[in-house]
């Protein structure tokens, strides 16, 4: 275990960033114009912690990889349990910075890796795909609680502009993924496996750049997809997954849905999971978690599927 120096922490907001020095113990509100130079300004040694927002933590994380300096983006549900463990329950601007702080220097935290451009827009029309897919699944919905003729008509247009704005940004997240060497091999790899498609493969691409170079228990709990203990005394409960990146347990649960009709590996795993008493989320979720280690091999040993 090795304990960071000369941590920051860093609350971003909006138009703003509120920093907390922990070597100093002083604050500082930076507007983002002034990111750029404040990142440059650092040494070479400083470690800088923030969590996510929403994506106006990019301005600061850019500004970081371009000078060098380590950092890592924390999941805002751990920073705020923290917060209550160590008896902070006021929220404010600067008491997050500090609380930031205090986690880097008292948790040893990996830092984030760097991702390339080609991968972050990616994630931006991975993205945007995804606000497309909900607004459709909202339309629908009210279609079918509608009984005005006018509504119903209204709302069948939308639907229908809304599936052909989906089908233009799928056409450049594919555009987008053939134009880039990297992503174009490694998707094709993912793809070779069962259940994974073209939409999958790239929220994996998107969502999941660590794939390949984390062990198998630590990007299984990345995903959301490690099971965790609830025992107490002699009492044995059941085991829950929970936490990590939502949306890539989804794209790998339907990956591992229809995999384990289709392939008689991961099919086996689910019929001798419901023969033994388990529900059928709980045995496509253990099929999820089995298709994502070989997903992490293959891509670590740069391999397709056998």
């Amino acid at each position: 275990m090795s304990l960071h120096r000369n941590v920051l922490g860093v609350d971003v907001a909006g138009g703003w960033i509120d920093v907390f020095d922990a070597s100093n113990k002083r604050s500082i509100r930076i507007m983002n114009e002034g990111i750029g130079a404040f990142a440059a300004s650092l040494p070479a040694d400083a470690f800088v912690v923030f969590e996510a927002t929403g994506g106006h933590e990019r301005l600061l994380m850019e500004a970081l990889g371009n000078a060098g300096i380590r950092h890592v983006r924390m999941n805002p549900r751990h920073v705020r349990e923290f917060a209550r463990a160590t008896g902070r329950l006021a929220k404010t601007d600067k008491v997050d910075a500090h609380v930031l702080a205090e986690m880097g220097c008292v948790l040893d935290l990996r830092p984030t890796e760097r991702v390339d451009d080609g991968r972050l827009r990616l994630a931006e029309l991975v993205g945007r795909r995804d606000n497309i897919v909900a607004a459709i699944t909202a339309e629908t919905q009210r279609l079918a609680m509608a009984r005005d003729p006018f509504v119903r008509r209204d709302i069948g247009r939308m639907i229908g502009v809304l599936r052909g704005r989906r089908a233009a940004i799928e056409k450049e997240i594919a555009g987008h993924i053939s134009s880039q060497q990297a992503l174009a091999e490694e998707a094709a790899r993912l793809r070779t496996a069962p259940g994974i498609g073209p939409a999958i493969a790239a929220v994996l691409l998107a969502r999941l750049p660590e794939l390949g170079r984390l062990d198998r228990r630590a990007i299984a709990s990345l995903a959301g997809l490690a099971p965790y203990a609830c025992d107490s005394g002699q009492r044995r409960g059941r085991r829950h997954v929970w936490g990590g990146r939502a949306d890539v347990r989804r794209a790998l649960y339907l990956a591992a849905f229809v995999a384990s009709r289709y392939n008689p590996a991961l099919k086996a795993v689910r019929e001798r999971m419901q023969a033994a008493g388990k529900p059928a989320k709980v045995a496509i979720l253990a099929v999820a978690r089995k298709l994502l280690t070989i997903l992490n091999a293959m891509v670590r040993d740069q391999r397709n599927f056998a």
